[in-house]
């Protein structure tokens, strides 16, 4: 295993909504320099991070050019759209050309895979998927590393399982009356506190690597009735009523979600990286959000692209 590196002294956030705020709070505790990018500046929290506007269509503005410039690495959380990466369009240019670039990072998610059956996925899986949404997935991939391997610097591709964490979880979900207790027998998932998420992101940061590609998840592929039935207890919510996967008064983005079922093998992440989740299973993090009252807090949104 690589020895540690020296953090980024300044890193850029593209899309820096609810997961890019907890990876901020994170890096600043050790002394880094954080700025992100949002649709509209004016709506986000006043939680003192700098944030750019950057919106479809229009050129970026002189300051955020000015902060690529001077920015040693890079982290993007923006939605793909059918060509990949917007953000990626709109500041490759100046991305191509800044001095102190030395890291990009990429958010991406296990859409990338094909149905598993239940079966393991891992960073030598083949990306096979023919659903839409991986395949964006898969194309801002691809263009995240070509710059990368243009500059000749290290890249990090993430692919993620579901998150949750504060203000994103089943218990916040059950308190609010949103919650779906639908049921698919033999289906699991993998998750991912968000705070996790930040620690994997400043491990690979601080080994970086050619084209490093991780799969960072829990230890507990769990049916998601187990995960909600846990955060009712827990919580003394009811359990709404159960409701099959297949069943026509779901939407068909619901259905599709509900299609896939594959485990994550998380162990070539953790030894490249010298990282272990602090949160081991849905347990632990819903105790923890419940000890906090921090589930009971107001979601920050995606200001994505």
């Amino acid at each position: 295993m690589p020895q540690a590196a020296v953090l980024p002294s300044r890193v850029l956030i593209l899309g820096m909504g609810w997961s890019g705020c907890v990876l901020a709070a994170q890096l600043q505790a050790r002394g880094v320099q954080v700025a992100g990018t949002v649709r509209d500046p004016a709506a986000a929290p006043d939680d003192g991070l700098r944030r750019h506007r950057l919106q479809a269509d229009t050129a970026p503005s002189p300051d955020l050019l000015e902060e690529i410039a001077h920015t040693e690495a890079v982290l993007c959380s923006v939605p793909p759209d059918a060509e990949g990466d917007p953000a990626l369009r709109l500041l490759l240019p100046a991305l191509q050309v800044s001095p102190a670039l030395r890291w990009v990072g990429y958010l991406s998610s296990t859409s990338v895979y094909a149905d598993r059956a239940g079966g393991l996925v891992d960073e030598l899986s083949a990306a096979d998927t023919t659903e839409a949404a991986g395949v964006q997935r898969l194309r801002a991939e691809v263009q995240w590393r070509a710059l990368a391997e243009e500059r000749g610097i290290a890249s990090a591709v993430f692919r993620l399982p579901g998150l949750y964490g504060p203000g994103r979880n089943a218990l916040l979900q059950l308190a609010e009356g949103r919650a779906r207790h639908v049921i698919r027998p033999g289906l699991v998932f993998n998750r991912l506190h968000v705070q996790d998420l930040a620690t994997v992101i400043i491990a690979a940061m601080q080994r970086p690597a050619r084209q490093g590609l991780y799969l960072p998840s829990d230890d507990e592929p769990a049916p998601p009735q187990d995960v909600l039935a846990f955060a009712a207890q827990l919580g003394g919510f009811a359990m709404p009523p159960a409701v099959a996967w297949d069943d026509p008064a779901l939407s068909p983005t619901l259905q599709r979600f509900y299609q896939s079922n594959k485990r994550i093998d998380s162990r070539g992440t953790r030894a490249a990286l010298g990282w272990a989740p602090r949160f081991p299973t849905y347990r632990e993090g819903l105790q923890a959000l419940a000890a906090s009252l921090a589930g009971h807090g107001p979601a920050l949104p995606d200001n994505a692209l």
